[in-house]
């Protein structure tokens, strides 16, 4: 059977049990001919709590759920069995389009896929941070601080602070982490 991608909109907050349901009653419902795979993305995010950095996953696109499956017939109507399935799965608003489905295509799948992996080599902070903004040092030999930010490297987590050390403007390089909005 063809399958397609088709974006769910979930509850606020649902999106991964709405995966995990999914996922649990494919093989009880019989429904490993329609659905091939079911796709929540997310990112890893490092922020820091209580002085220690912290790994945490945050979704790329809150609120939805995206579903590679047999949904539509020759006549691009929604098929029954399917289309209850999902509809039946709590925390499910519907499908993005409604009555009339929408696909997404596999280019654009590919992209969040690639988003995907992406983050997997890099950890990207939580807080974004600016060029001239002031910023308050909280882990390393420079603890507690303060400096201005000069340079940004957001693809390698990491920037360029200048401190006052005795007297003196220094510029230190340091990851995103350690450092947090004064």
């Amino acid at each position: 059977m063809n399958t397609q991608w088709f974006v769910l909109h979930t509850l606020a907050g649902q999106e991964q049990k709405v995966r995990d349901t999914i996922n649990r009653r494919i093989k009880t419902d019989e429904m490993e001919e329609y659905i091939r795979e079911v796709l929540l993305p997310m990112e890893k995010v490092v922020e820091v709590r209580g002085g220690k950095k912290t790994i945490t996953n945050r979704k790329l696109h809150p609120g939805y759920v995206y579903v590679d499956m047999a949904l539509l017939d020759e006549g691009k109507r929604p098929m029954e069995k399917p289309w209850y399935f999902i509809k039946d799965i709590q925390g499910v608003i519907g499908f993005v389009g409604g009555e009339r489905p929408m696909t997404v295509t596999d280019d654009e799948i590919a992209t969040i896929k690639v988003q995907i992996s992406d983050s997997e080599d890099t950890e990207r902070p939580k807080v974004n941070f600016d060029i001239g903004e002031t910023v308050k040092i909280n882990d390393g030999p420079f603890l507690n601080f303060t400096g201005v930010i000069e340079e940004l490297e957001p693809d390698k987590g990491k920037l360029k602070v200048t401190v006052d050390i005795f007297g003196r403007k220094t510029p230190v390089e340091l990851e995103y982490w350690q450092v947090e909005k004064s």
